[in-house]
């Protein structure tokens, strides 16, 4: 399996496509064809102004997993997020599995595991910060409609917990493969439509 990519890459999206690339397990073409392992997108994609061993941490989760090992069931698909890995891992019913490289909450005040499921999906998501995320950041707004300055990105999979904890896409992709959410669990836009489109509510979700 291959994918195209535009020939012009610029410096801000090469870890959109770096990532995606060695996540997705393609080779990507953008004027030349991407190296097939993370050593070499490292050497090869990342800008003066960042640290190569930054940028392995951020995308360093590449291991596979098998659905069975943590489900007993995928009929209706299922979602794990490896907050350590800092990825997603979608297995789909019909054979389709897929790693998204992710953001992961702040710290582990924030952080929220366990078993849930996709209890709402939402097309075009709004945002609003929550009382906790206003006390950090009194700075924010209070309200964000739908579109591309949205933090939740265009799509937003709400989760069974308590509070306002989501999969969703984001406006910021500096935030994917580090610690930089408020509890949520974010993905590249690109990724977060794939998902989206895949899952239903009722999904079960599992974060460890």
């Amino acid at each position: 399996m291959s994918s195209v990519f535009p020939v012009s890459v610029n410096r801000r999206s090469f870890a959109r496509i770096a990532a995606g690339a060695v996540v997705a397990g393609v080779t990507a073409t953008a004027g030349r064809t991407f190296a097939s392992t993370q050593d070499d997108i490292l050497r090869d994609y990342v800008p003066d102004s960042q640290d190569p061993a930054v940028l392995a941490r951020r995308i360093s989760g590449l291991r596979t997993r098998r659905w069975q090992e943590e489900f007993d069931d995928i009929s209706k698909d299922a979602i794990l997020c490896d907050l350590n890995d800092r990825v997603l891992h979608y297995w789909g019913s019909d054979g389709f599995y897929r790693i998204y490289p992710t953001s992961v909450p702040l710290n582990g005040e924030l952080t929220r595991r366990g078993r849930t499921t996709i209890t709402l999906k939402r097309p075009a998501p709004e945002w609003r910060p929550t009382e906790n995320m206003l006390e950090r950041t009194p700075g924010l707004p209070s309200y964000v409609g739908p579109g591309p300055d949205n933090p939740l990105g265009v799509r937003a999979l709400n989760l069974g917990f308590p509070g306002a904890y989501r999969i969703h896409g984001t406006n910021d992709i500096r935030k994917i493969g580090r610690q930089s959410s408020n509890g949520c669990v974010g993905l590249f836009n690109e990724h977060i439509v794939e998902v989206y489109d895949r899952a239903q509510v009722g999904t079960p979700v599992l974060l460890v």
